[in-house]
């Protein structure tokens, strides 16, 4: 457990640039390098987040922590992946953020945006060869990032898991394996029902001003968000937007940019703002119900999940998804993370550098990363 949840509050102090620059990070650490669990293991855990509301990169940690120590792994997961932008966003929300506008820290955060790029890039190519080998993969692929090019927000992402999923089923129907499947553990009905118990319970008693209409607020947020990220900006706002001046709301949303981990932390802040009597128990509540679906609704189906992906048909419609999320991951990787990161030659010169230095060298992400903020903070006094 100790292991599990050190490895993932490392990444969650150097995980900048968003859900997409997450899932390279869990490639290359729990695939790549420290062989946790194989790609086809992990292309089926991507594809499971991609159908369930939340916070779809912390859903895919949330997993591989279950995966390697059950519930327990799960949870350690969780807090070592959220605590250090938990701390960050707490102590923004309380203390005077001033200092945040010097131009030393603003020039390390513009180096790890460029960081992103490079670990969304090397996520790409990893997956591209893993996934799109057949040529349907390959068009599906090319098919998704056209669209989402051209078509942004939420509803063309749903749309493009939908038809990933149905020409996976048509064109990429896995032959019968030889390899024993694993036994189909059904639906966890009693995670189900909490979830369902829970969003109509939350609904109701939201807003009412109690702790326990906080929690109600922010479940039913994180209950409905598809895709996560920054679709959760427009959630909240709707939900407690009211409740704060409009510039600290906006402040809020600036800052859990800023901080490395999970967007979805913008919780802690939000909750820390409305809930002045107790600023930490308001962070508290408000992050914890804002991830608890998408962890409910992660452990409901996990383990049918997995035994379905085996089948031929169902193995169809995951390879689909797959490809359609790498379509999704390269045209991420244009925007938001490229078009917000790279703004000059010099920019690009870094990040091509970058990327050679990770694929010929093979240097540790740490040592990265504090690479990438030097170099954002030296580019600041040139």
């Amino acid at each position: 457990m100790w292991q599990i949840f050190v490895r993932f509050f490392t990444l969650g102090l150097i995980s900048f640039g968003g859900p997409a620059a997450h899932i390279g990070y869990f490639r290359q650490t729990f695939v790549s390098q420290l062989n946790w669990l194989d790609d086809k293991r992990y292309g089926n855990i991507v594809a499971l987040s991609q159908f369930l509301p939340g916070p779809g990169s912390s859903q895919v940690g949330f997993a591989i922590g279950y995966h390697m120590g059950g519930i327990a792994g799960a949870v350690a997961a969780f807090i070592g992946f959220t605590l250090p932008s938990f701390l960050l966003l707490y102590l923004m929300a309380v203390t005077s953020s001033i200092w945040l506008d010097h131009s030393l820290f603003q020039g390390a955060i513009h180096g790890l945006k460029l960081l992103a790029v490079v670990v969304v890039a090397d996520a790409v190519m990893g997956m591209f060869r893993q996934f799109c080998q057949k040529p349907a993969a390959r068009a599906i692929m090319v098919f998704s990032t056209v669209l989402l090019l051209l078509f942004s927000g939420i509803v063309a992402q749903i749309a493009l898991i939908g038809l990933s999923a149905v020409l996976g089923y048509m064109f990429l129907v896995h032959p019968e394996s030889d390899t024993k499947p694993e036994q189909d553990a059904g639906i966890r009905w009693g995670y189900l029902l909490s979830f369902g118990i829970l969003l109509v319970g939350g609904s109701v008693i939201a807003g009412n001003g109690s702790l326990a209409g906080l929690f109600g607020q922010f479940f039913q947020a994180g209950s409905l968000v598809f895709g996560g990220g920054h679709v959760v900006l427009p959630l909240l706002e709707s939900t407690v937007g009211s409740e704060m001046a409009p510039d600290r709301f906006l402040a809020g949303y600036a800052l859990a940019q800023a901080v490395p981990g999970p967007m979805f932390t913008l919780a802690t802040f939000l909750g820390a703002e409305v809930w002045l009597s107790n600023p930490f128990m308001g962070a508290l509540v408000a992050t914890l119900a804002i991830f608890l679906p998408g962890f409910l609704l992660m452990l409901a189906f996990i383990k049918s999940w997995h035994a379905l992906s085996q089948r031929p048909r169902v193995a169809g419609v995951v390879a689909g998804i797959n490809a359609g999320v790498v379509g999704l991951l390269l045209s991420a990787l244009y925007s938001p993370v490229f078009v917000s990161g790279v703004l000059n030659a010099a920019d690009m010169a870094l990040v091509v550098a970058g990327f050679g230095i990770l694929k010929l060298m093979r240097v540790h992400i740490v040592l990265l990363v504090a690479g990438f903020a030097a170099a954002g903070m030296l580019m600041t006094l040139v």
